[in-house]
């Protein structure tokens, strides 16, 4: 799921390949990667976890896969200024939607434009296609599945230490869910914005790898990022809540620990 500058730079002629820049329009019109589109992943928003929700998310995003340009046999590559939660947001999708060939560049733009390699200007077109893909519902969360298994299953909080503690409100209540932990994703990253080495994360996730567990933030960009990582390092059964504090701090009827 992670892709190096060099790697990615030795295959950039490759017909089968998909490079999605997701950071702003601004930063994308100054200078990109060659033959990258530009993907607003922000724009896709989504705090409704009801059944119903979920079959639009759904939906939403078989459009936005198609709209892309998916189909099975291309490589996907997504990147951000760094290993960033944009991208990694774009990774976790195509993931839920059983696509394997799909990569975050580590390090981002940064890193590429550190090492001197080549940049364009020009923006570069969509070649839509009509993806469908699978889904696989093991990689997603609602607010009943934890409401359901608030006891059985691990609950890791991505955002910052003030969200968590309810100094930061970014919703009708403040706080965190019953029984969560709090990693901030940050804590995911050196300081050049690339991963941390294997060791060193496996020291901050210290759980067993066949713990169920579900990882939240805001709006679940930061918990793409720590999904990532704990799948790079071996963990079996991750789930991103979708809605994140944006859907469970805004219903009063769920339980919220301060």
């Amino acid at each position: 799921m992670i892709i190096s500058t060099t790697d990615l730079n030795s295959i950039l002629n490759d017909f089968n390949l998909i490079i999605a820049d997701t950071r702003s329009f601004k930063e994308y019109s100054e200078g990109h990667i060659p033959g990258a589109v530009h993907l607003d992943l922000f724009a896709f928003h989504w705090i409704d976890t009801t059944k119903e929700g979920i079959k639009n998310f759904n939906k939403q995003t078989q459009s936005l896969l198609s709209f892309l340009g998916v189909t099975p046999e291309k490589k996907i590559v997504f990147y951000d200024s760094v290993s960033g939660m944009l991208a990694a947001r774009g990774v976790w999708m195509l993931m839920y939607f059983s696509h394997q060939n799909v990569f975050m560049l580590d390090g981002g733009i940064t890193k590429w434009k550190k090492e001197n390699l080549s940049l364009e200007i020009k923006p570069n077109g969509f070649k839509p296609s009509v993806f469908s893909g699978k889904i696989n519902p093991d990689l997603i969360s609602g607010f009943e599945y934890i409401q359901d298994n608030l006891e059985n299953i691990k609950i890791l909080d991505a955002r910052s230490i003030g969200e968590y503690g309810g100094s930061i409100v970014r919703a009708a209540q403040s706080g965190h869910i019953p029984n969560a932990i709090n990693i901030d994703w940050n804590q995911n990253l050196n300081e050049d914005g690339t991963f941390k080495n294997d060791d060193e994360l496996s020291k901050i996730y210290d759980y067993s790898k066949d713990s169920q567990i579900v990882i939240y933030c805001q709006g679940a960009y930061r918990a793409a990022n720590s999904f990532l990582v704990l799948k790079k390092l071996g963990f079996k059964n991750v789930r991103v809540y979708l809605g994140s504090w944006g859907e469970w701090g805004n219903k009063p009827e769920l339980p919220v620990k301060k």
